[in-house]
């Protein structure tokens, strides 16, 4: 999988996770674990096409800032 569809598909479960409610735990639940399961892909794959990050706040923001890279020449 390349680095943008993976971090489309974590910013979209960041962005799914903020729109469900509190009370809604096991949705919350699950999207969590997907939510890790990805950010923990995505660092491996920045790692490997050797894009730096100081930690996984700074690799959140690089994902979400490629992907609205992306959104801005696809329109």
């Amino acid at each position: 999988m390349k680095l943008l569809e993976i971090a489309q598909i974590y910013t979209d479960l960041v962005n799914a996770d903020n729109e469900i409610p509190d009370i809604e735990y096991h949705a919350k639940d699950t999207i969590a674990a997907l939510r890790t399961k990805y950010h923990n892909i995505l660092m491996e794959q920045m790692q490997i096409e050797g894009i730096e990050f100081l930690d996984r706040f700074d690799a959140t923001r690089i994902a979400f800032e490629l992907v609205n890279k992306e959104e801005i020449h696809t329109r």
